[in-house]
């Protein structure tokens, strides 16, 4: 029987095996690029980079040189990180999933990055996009079921973590695709509060949405991760105990309904378990017109992506991808009052949340990370409503690994913070996880 190529790495035991200096960089850079040679063949996480391995060895003494005391480094010390393609890095070409002449595409080294760098992190290369982090899938694979897509549009950073080629990806989200990924993959995704990592140097797709993220193995990587990448962060935060356990509430009403009843099920079951172990579970129901707020933030979606594309558009149309294209043509087709009325929706929606869950005293909103499990097939990423509210509002949402299908597909439970509280969040989701692994 093939051996599944699902094999997770802890960030933080990397880490901190890498900082005492086991094993040295040059042996972990040989790991690496033997892991990715061997593996990503079969789930195609990365895009092919010639000269991988010589390149890491390059940037793997250059870091040596800089730090000679390992347990001095920063604390991502020769940490392999995949970046998502439309994320630009010093040395690496950025397509973007796509096939317009790269140097039209390439731009400045990306923030996010020279955080990677100064945190003493290596790129272990670019991984997979849908074009323009969009509709158009790229090649990846479930590491799971190969067969199975594995989400969009940070389709390369979700697998390549899941299939342990990488301990920590970056990755980005307009609507849903850090949440879904993630949660098709078996993996955490993090998904910050909008704009809490810069996202200069990243290829737009809709600005007012785009925000960064990370996967990681678990929450402690992300915990880890987080505070080098995000601004401001209140490294100070910590989950303190019983007195700060989560209330959480479930979103009823047209929203939950758009999940499978595969899906359904499974989040019955965790909201089951959840309240066994002591947590309290509050209905609520923040979203009265979903299909007005779906279509609110379509209309913001389409009219930034034509707008960030115009220029390339008209000079390159003709090698776009047909579902960038109808994205593009519908997003020309929205007019400035149009997009302004949008936006005052959405000002509007993201009050009334706030308002709603702070009457329902509520601190977490839980609710499953996709329709369902990872569907069957290549030509589609799935969809990303069980994210749009949230993405909608700007707020920081993770999704937990929470068990598998009777396929061997896994499922996510989507964890949605207060906009800002992204410590808060990473702290408390850590009593649900805790719960989850021991279901």
């Amino acid at each position: 029987m093939e051996e599944s190529p699902v094999r997770p790495r802890s960030l933080t035991r990397e880490a901190a095996a890498l900082r005492a200096g086991v094993p040295a960089l040059a042996v972990h850079v040989d790991r690496l690029c033997a892991r990715i040679e061997q593996v990503d063949p079969l789930i195609h996480a990365f895009v092919p980079e010639p000269g991988r391995a010589d390149r890491l060895h390059a940037e793997a003494r250059a870091l040596a040189a800089r730090h000679p005391d390992p347990a001095q480094a920063p604390p991502l010390y020769g940490v392999a990180v995949g970046v998502k393609d439309i994320v630009h890095v010093d040395g690496l070409p950025t397509h973007a999933g796509s096939v317009l002449p790269p140097g039209v595409l390439a731009g400045p080294q990306a923030a996010v990055v020279d955080r990677l760098r100064a945190a003493g992190a290596l790129v272990a290369g670019k991984t997979v996009t849908a074009e323009f982090a969009g509709a158009a899938p790229g090649p990846t694979r479930n590491p799971h079921h190969p067969a199975h897509t594995p989400g969009g549009s940070s389709s390369g950073s979700a697998a390549a973590v899941a299939a342990g080629l990488v301990p920590l990806a970056i990755g980005t989200q307009t609507v849903g695709s850090v949440v879904r990924p993630a949660a098709y993959c078996g993996v955490v995704g993090f998904r910050p509060t909008h704009g809490r990592i810069p996202v200069t140097g990243v290829i737009p797709n809709a600005p007012s949405l785009d925000t960064l993220g990370l996967f990681t193995a678990d929450l402690a990587g992300a915990a880890l991760a987080a505070p080098l990448l995000c601004d401001d962060w209140d490294t100070g935060y910590r989950h303190t105990g019983d007195e700060d356990v989560p209330v959480l509430g479930v979103p009823v009403g047209p929203y939950l309904e758009r999940a499978r009843p595969e899906a359904l099920r499974a989040f019955r079951r965790q909201l089951e378990l959840l309240a066994t172990r002591g947590l309290m579970v509050r209905q609520i129901d923040p979203l009265p017109d979903f299909a007005e707020l779906e279509r609110q933030l379509q209309t913001i979606n389409r009219f930034e992506m034509a707008a960030s594309h115009a220029e390339w558009f008209d000079r390159f149309g003709g090698l776009y991808r047909p579902e960038t294209v109808a994205g593009i043509r519908r997003g020309r087709s929205v007019g400035p009052a149009a997009y302004r009325a949008a936006l005052d929706a959405r000002a509007d929606f993201r009050a009334l949340l706030a308002e709603r869950r702070r009457r329902a005293g509520v601190d977490l909103l839980v609710a499953p990370s996709a329709t369902g499990p990872a569907p069957f097939g290549l030509d589609s990423t799935g969809s990303a409503v069980m994210s749009l509210p949230w993405s909608c509002a700007g707020l920081p949402a993770l999704s937990l690994p929470a068990g598998v299908t009777d396929q061997g597909l896994p499922l996510g439970l989507q964890v949605v913070g207060e906009a800002g509280a992204d410590e808060r969040l990473l702290a408390q989701a850590v009593v649900l996880e805790r719960v989850l692994d021991a279901a």
